[in-house]
């Protein structure tokens, strides 16, 4: 039997004990991959008890694995490997197997590997479950400390990373269907992992993962490097079993409750809540674009259209802790998330997402890239990109070019004769650029210009620029007034040095039905 075939059948039957771990690759996953898509969509169901499907999250929470009971707890490599228990919407089990010199085998689900905390439930009830998912655990912050959580995979193709210094925020996804159509989301999830061992001295890990849905499926090799900045490269090929509406690739969620933009409509204590605070990318044409967040009444989905783009993410730029003032989420340390293309992606669009949110909990941003053209059923879709979850957002883009440094919101106000500020009807924004880098270290300030644009649906009261001597940088401030309130409001400044842009593109959508406030 060739060895194909013998990779094949192994597969199926989720036993590869037989072949040396080094005959296990991506090309294994994506023929099971392929396979899958030719058949007709089994879906999973749950044997879930309502004890553990009833828990909140902080119960939860208290359902650990036993620390000896990692995998690769014996210490001869860096890595280890603790796993999700089954609980909460976290319903379905996972398959996960272990590659190692020996061959491949599975990772076996045993009840009496958890602690339960303070609940002890029947023995009954545990049979027949499973794994979650899993974290990935490293000496990130202190080489004595082992298990430092630097990964996670829970859930649907959800994952999350950090580096070092950071705690979770923004979270990866493996792909997308139809977020945001009427019809309804589509949620692919990752079937089964692979997680190969280290050897000793690696300071990497491999996983292999294999998704599946309803009209898709999927092979992927997350190649996942900690460090300062925590970078995943990622290997995808995706197979359609049925068209989509919207492919989402390189999909990421993540959090805006309020901020400078959007300042709260409740008293607080913490100025600014979110988890990013604006989307990024870095077009094929050079275009640097900067769009901050709202929190939207309703549903607001926005698509920038781009040919080949060279990064896009969710970032979190405030950085100072004052920002936020919240000594438990330490939202000043969320990483941003950017995706890097490997190779040419052709045309498509970055679409963003942002869904009404009363409370932190919840996810309401999205972001991914749509490929313009979606692959036929059958056939594959080879997607491959760098993730990187860094806290350093300016060294993601070109040191001459200024970035947009703060947006803040406001009611629009006129000085009077008597120097008393009134409100004037128009609704203001104030912008703070910092300064472009002249051609030459030693050369005196670029002289710059205000470039900014609107729709229609508003009259532009005040456009103005002007230099900022505490940051060194330029402030633009803004009054509009907009003429329908129940339509979005679209906006465009950047600073320009004669025809030539030397920043970044500050792009905004003012949304229907929340002027005035």
């Amino acid at each position: 039997m060739s060895r194909s075939l013998l990779s094949a059948l192994a597969l199926s039957v989720g036993l590869l004990a037989a072949n040396p771990a080094g005959a296990f690759d991506f090309f294994d996953v994506a023929r099971r991959a392929k396979e899958l898509a030719g058949e007709k969509y089994k879906a999973p169901t749950s044997q879930l008890p309502k004890e553990l499907r009833d828990l909140k999250y902080a119960e939860y929470q208290q359902i650990q694995p036993k620390r000896e009971k990692y995998l690769w707890a014996d210490g001869r490599t860096s890595f280890q490997v603790a796993f999700h228990h089954q609980g909460m919407a976290f319903d379905l089990p996972v398959k996960i197997n272990e590659i190692d010199a020996e061959g491949v085998r599975e990772v076996k689900y045993d009840p009496i590997d958890f602690d339960f905390g303070p609940r002890q439930p029947d023995a009954k009830l545990l049979r027949g479950l499973g794994f979650a998912g899993f974290r990935i655990l490293y000496p990130l912050n202190d080489p004595a400390k082992r298990d430092d959580e630097v990964a996670s995979f829970l859930g649907a193709s959800y994952f999350r990373m950090v580096g070092k210094g950071q705690v979770y925020g923004v979270s990866a996804r493996g792909l997308s269907i139809d977020t945001a159509v009427p019809s309804g989301e589509e949620f692919p999830r990752f079937r089964e992992f692979w997680i190969a061992r280290p050897a000793n001295s690696d300071k990497h890990i491999v996983v292999y993962a294999l998704l599946d849905s309803p009209r898709a499926t999927g092979a992927y090799r997350f190649t996942i490097a900690p460090g300062e900045d925590t970078t995943v490269e990622v290997r995808s090929r995706i197979y359609l079993r049925a068209p989509v509406a919207k492919l989402g690739i390189a999909g990421m969620a993540s959090m805006y409750l309020y901020g400078a933009a959007q300042p709260s409509s409740t008293v607080n204590y913490r100025p600014e809540l979110h988890d990013s605070d604006g989307l990024a990318f870095h077009a094929g044409n050079g275009e640097w674009l900067w769009r901050p967040l709202n929190n939207p009444r309703r549903l607001a989905n926005s698509s920038f259209m781009v040919e080949n783009p060279r990064g896009f993410g969710l970032q979190q730029r405030g950085r100072d802790f004052r920002q936020y003032e919240d000594l438990d989420d330490r939202y000043d340390l969320r990483p941003t998330l950017w995706v890097e293309p490997n190779g040419n992606w052709g045309k498509g669009r970055v679409e963003l997402v942002e869904i009404p949110t009363a409370d932190e909990t919840n996810d309401n941003i999205v972001a991914f890239w749509v490929p313009e053209q979606q692959p036929k059923p059958g056939a594959a879709l080879d997607m491959n990109y760098t993730l990187r979850w860094t806290r350093n957002e300016a060294g993601l883009q070109d040191p001459k070019l200024a970035r947009v440094l703060q947006t803040r919101r406001s009611v629009g106000e006129t000085k009077g004769t008597d120097l008393i500020r009134r409100p004037d009807g128009s609704t203001a924004f104030v912008i703070d650029f910092s300064a472009p880098a002249p051609a030459k270290p030693k050369d005196p300030p670029l002289p710059v210009s205000l470039n900014f644009s609107t729709g229609g649906n508003a009259d532009v009261i005040e456009n103005s620029l002007r230099r900022n001597p505490v940051t060194g940088g330029w402030r633009v401030t803004l009054r509009i007034k907009v003429k329908d309130t129940t339509k979005p409001v679209e906006m465009r400044a950047s600073l320009v040095n004669g025809q030539n842009p030397v920043s970044e593109t500050w792009s905004y959508q003012l949304p229907g039905y929340e002027t005035g406030e």
